[in-house]
């Protein structure tokens, strides 16, 4: 077992999922980005979607050509992919990081508090809680999502990795969606 798991990289505008239990899925640097994973710790389904902006309207062809840069649209599409390799939302474990003030830091854009708002309209709208988020203040981000135990590891520039909330084995409380 002292091997190392593949790690699924996924980079800015764009979402992997998969069933494969041995897979970590990681991103890098995120800065007003925001990286929102799932995990379904029965299905044992991880997904991890790296978006730049809250809204599609802001640029139609680009969300046609990349629905992952936009909250609006890769959020759906995340959840369905992970439906399709057998998760369900009831079991869903969210977690999410990211949406820094970085080159805005006087905030007159905002880019990062926006696309916090825009993941917390989209998922409260469809009955989905976050339970475990790192999300604000000036520095760059790295997650990771291990599949088989749903462990979120994340480490800020210049700071040691630490865990985000718990693993989706622990005892939680169930909301009904």
């Amino acid at each position: 077992m002292g091997e190392m798991s593949p790690q699924l990289i996924v980079g800015v505008g764009d979402c992997r999922v998969t069933g494969d239990a041995d897979s970590v899925l990681v991103t890098y640097a995120l800065g007003s980005c925001i990286a929102l994973m799932i995990h379904d710790p029965v299905a044992k389904v991880g997904g991890l979607l790296h978006f730049m902006l809250p809204e599609s309207s802001l640029d139609l062809a680009k969300a046609r050509q990349n629905p992952f840069l936009f909250a609006d649209s890769g959020i759906p599409l995340l959840f369905a992919s992970a439906y399709g390799l057998g998760a369900e939302k009831r079991r869903m474990v969210v977690s999410a990081a990211g949406g820094a003030k970085m080159l805005d830091q006087d905030g007159a854009f905002a880019i990062g508090k926006r696309n916090y708002l825009a993941m917390r309209k989209i998922l409260w709208k469809a009955g989905v809680m976050v339970h475990a988020e790192d999300v604000g203040g000036y520095a760059s981000r790295t997650v990771r999502l291990e599949v088989a135990t749903g462990k979120v590891s994340l480490r800020c520039s210049g700071e040691r990795e630490k865990a985000l909330g718990l693993p989706s084995t622990s005892p939680r409380q169930e909301r009904s969606l």
